[in-house]
């Protein structure tokens, strides 16, 4: 690698990382302040918070790693456009397309980081993280069985335990759902018992009665029964153990099994092949956005009104990027034979950057010097 290339990469590396570090850390206390309030408030350890930190790190990481990469391309470019180095390496012999190979190496690496993300990182660290949810979500289910106290752990539903014995049995348990516009049913037993099952935690009522009061009719009715058993799950928000996103199954299982996690998941064929195929475009897109940032800035040249307005294209060519994703979204998920159509954001900001790069090459037109005789005829 010469000389000028491993100057250019070294600082679109440090650029890309100190952007990377700027925008995460954007992500991450957005997010942090959510899960701070969620887990802290509940009674969770600062190490569950910091867990769940670190295991939402990854897609935070892959959302801005495109920003980011895009934005050293141009904060570079534009600093060596200023200083005249792009200039003097022109003056040398260099052509527009000789100087992008240190942007083409480093989209190839940022591309290399967002593969490793798409493929195992993240959708790892979502399963993880889903599964340590379903886990804190049966401790949170716990927090409800309060002896002497009534709580409201969601509108319309008030819960009540006397006393909790050692061995777990709930005494007196008094629980009235009123959520239902139409009606409220009260629900009230001798014993009780806190059960966990794969679809989530179910509050088992022994020797009991349910009375039902219809508020259109203005009837009550009750119902005895020796044993009943209520879902619980949905007054304390727990995720289902049963479903598996798509950015949670790996890139072999949409590829090979399509209609059964189509199936699975309640999405279309096309929808699991685009999740499927996006995880490889995500990549090409690092190396798009860098060489959007480059190209553009390289266009205008040397200036000593700065490349303003070139940054303002290469933002914009970005947008026009992101709107070719809108545009073929839909179609790709209704028909799953288009699912080429995924790369085509990334085919078409290759092509605006080649197209760049190839006006950039081009020679400068020169006025033609006007001639005495001309200026006298």
């Amino acid at each position: 690698m010469a000389r000028f290339d491993r100057y250019v990469l070294s600082q679109l590396l440090v650029l890309f990382g100190f952007f990377s570090l700027v925008l995460v850390s954007v992500y991450w206390i957005n997010r942090a302040v959510i899960l701070f309030d969620r887990l802290i408030a509940d009674g969770q350890p600062a190490s569950v918070f910091l867990e769940f930190t670190a295991l939402s790190l990854p897609n935070v990481v892959r959302m801005v790693l495109p920003m980011s990469a895009f934005a050293a391309s141009v904060y570079v470019t534009n600093r060596l456009a200023s200083e005249s180095e792009l200039v003097v390496m022109q003056a040398t012999g260099y052509s527009p397309w000789r100087l992008a190979r240190p942007v083409v190496i480093f989209g190839l690496i940022v591309g290399t980081f967002m593969m490793a993300l798409t493929q195992y990182l993240v959708p790892s660290s979502l399963e993880q993280l889903r599964f340590r949810e379903n886990q804190i979500s049966g401790s949170l289910s716990a927090q409800l069985l309060r002896e002497g106290e009534f709580m409201n752990p969601t509108a319309g539903v008030t819960f009540y335990i006397r006393e909790i014995t050692p061995e777990g049995v709930l005494k007196d348990v008094f629980l009235s759902d009123g959520r239902n516009p139409e009606r409220t049913t009260t629900y009230s037993s001798v014993d009780g018992f806190l059960v966990t099952e794969a679809s989530g935690p179910k509050l088992a009522m022994i020797n009991g009665i349910a009375q039902t009061f219809q508020h259109d009719t203005r009837t009550l009715t009750k119902t005895k029964f020796t044993d009943f058993a209520y879902d619980i799950s949905s007054l304390i928000a727990g995720p289902d153990s049963l479903f598996k996103p798509l950015d949670q199954r790996p890139t072999s299982e949409l590829f090979l099994a399509s209609e059964l996690v189509a199936k699975a998941t309640g999405k279309s064929v096309g929808r699991v092949l685009e999740e499927a195929h996006g995880r490889f475009n995500q990549p090409i897109l690092c190396l798009v956005a860098a060489l959007i940032g480059f190209s553009t800035l390289l266009v205008g040249g040397f200036s000593r009104f700065g490349v303003g307005r070139q940054i303002i294209g290469a933002i914009l060519l970005l947008v026009l990027v992101k709107l070719v994703e809108s545009v073929v979204t839909d179609p790709v998920r209704n028909n799953a034979h288009l699912w080429p159509l995924v790369y085509a954001q990334s085919v078409f900001g290759l092509g605006a950057a080649i197209l760049m790069l190839q006006l950039a090459a081009r020679p400068r037109r020169r006025r033609k010097d006007v001639s005495l005789s001309e200026v006298a005829a």
